[in-house]
């Protein structure tokens, strides 16, 4: 059975400013640096096989600085990225309400499906789970993702608290269903 340890991306300027960051390719600020640096330290002691990370900057920065505090492979798997929010990319709720008013949720402004979403998330953790059936591997991956596929993913549990940037989950593949050793885990950054 394999383990993932899913991690979500470090912190950016646009987390800090509360905007949508979708599929636009926001780095890690310097606050991201350090909180990726906090997460390598603890890692290290760790036993990690393989590091996967979605191709957006700021998942990969911080799975770079992981790997290489440990020397831990990292691949890319596009699967893995942040849902695309259409046009709502880059702003923030008030402008959102600004722009299409109090009801901007339910008009169609290019955003990915939460089905979409998960039926990718899935697919991607249980390619992984089979392809490293007896190993432990990283995933760095991006907020409303891991969310979304992990509420799907562990149904059976209370998952409703939102992972926290640089947070570390521990998912276990099996049958008939996934479960969860450890979530939204920020013991790093204290």
């Amino acid at each position: 059975m394999a383990m993932i340890g899913v991690i979500r991306h470090g912190v950016t300027d646009w987390n800090d400013e509360y905007r949508t960051q979708g599929h636009t390719d926001i780095p890690l600020n310097a606050e991201g640096r350090r909180q990726a640096q906090l997460l390598a330290d603890r890692i290290k002691s760790e036993p990690w096989h393989v590091i996967y990370s979605s191709d957006l900057s700021r998942a990969l920065e911080t799975a770079s600085i992981i790997g290489e505090a440990d020397s831990i492979e990292i691949r890319i798997d596009s699967r893995l990225r942040e849902m695309d929010c259409g046009q709502i990319e880059g702003t923030t709720e008030q402008e959102r309400v600004d722009k299409w008013g109090y009801g901007w949720s339910k008009l169609d402004l290019g955003i990915e499906s939460h089905e979409s979403i998960v039926k990718r998330g899935r697919a991607c953790l249980s390619d992984l789970a089979d392809r490293h059936a007896d190993q432990n591997i990283l995933v760095v991956s991006h907020g409303a993702f891991l969310s979304l596929t992990m509420k799907r993913l562990l149904a059976h549990m209370d998952i409703r608290e939102n992972l926290s940037n640089t947070s570390v989950t521990h998912l276990h593949s099996g049958h008939p269903q996934w479960n969860c050793s450890l979530y939204n885990c920020t013991k790093h950054l204290t």
